[in-house]
């Protein structure tokens, strides 16, 4: 019978039920296979990962994966945890709260682009394990001394990480720059003879934009036009 989930979550701590399992030691424990699921999931996404695939790489029955981890939507929220457990925070003390909150952001962005898959984890328990907890306080810290309560507090750093998660798949998960300036090449002219003098102003404003980055999308500029205007309107966090 595998524990509850934030027994699982919190396996780690002082005085956590250890589960009243008898009988032999298990080969693995919940530790590594999260682990190893993690490793999976970097390798194959969410898509690719089954429990009979993490049972067979562990050397594992599929059920005995079950009774460490109870379910596969168990399975994802703790890996969701150690990735954050693990998430690498760039110390920001003394640095101006909009310097901390671009800092935030950014370390988010290589957060998801360690674990792509993360984007596709929405299990609001995540909420419930330390790992998630403490990076939860750790970037709360970045609003420290504003004017905000508690309660802004928290909506402004949602309001950052929603920004994050909404503009980090153009960043993660689509070609590189090169492969939308070899398309651009490819079809500027093709398209031009097509459009002809229709949508002045798409032609006129997409022509500059082009111009300008040499591609018809450069996911970068736009992250940090949106994570410039995050900031701008966070300004009154001074007041």
């Amino acid at each position: 019978m595998p524990r509850p989930l934030i027994d699982l979550l919190w396996r780690d701590a002082p005085g956590a039920p250890s589960g009243g399992r008898r009988g032999p030691r298990p080969k693995h424990s919940v530790g590594e296979v999260v682990d190893r699921a993690v490793s999976l999931a970097d390798d194959l996404g969410l898509a690719g990962l089954t429990v009979r695939g993490l049972a067979d790489s562990l050397g594992m029955t599929t059920m005995s994966v079950y009774t460490h981890v109870g379910s596969r939507d168990d399975l994802l929220v703790l890996m969701a945890d150690s990735a954050h457990a693990q998430m690498a925070s760039t110390p920001s003390s003394g640095a101006d709260w909009r310097d901390r909150v671009r800092t935030v952001a950014e370390d988010n962005l290589t957060l998801l682009r360690r674990h792509p898959w993360l984007l596709d984890v929405h299990d609001p328990r995540t909420a419930l394990g330390p790992g998630t907890i403490a990076k939860y306080d750790h970037e709360l810290h970045a609003f420290d001394g504003t004017a905000v309560d508690d309660v802004a507090r928290d909506a402004a750093l949602s309001f950052v990480l929603d920004f994050v998660r909404a503009a980090a798949p153009r960043i993660v998960r689509m070609p590189d720059d090169t492969v939308f300036g070899e398309v651009w090449e490819q079809s500027a002219g093709s398209l031009a003879r097509y459009l002809g003098e229709d949508f002045p102003l798409a032609r006129r404003v997409g022509g500059a934009a082009g111009e300008a980055m040499g591609t018809p999308y450069d996911a970068r500029r736009a992250w940090e036009f949106g994570l410039d205007r995050v900031i701008s309107g966070l300004a009154d966090l001074d007041r």
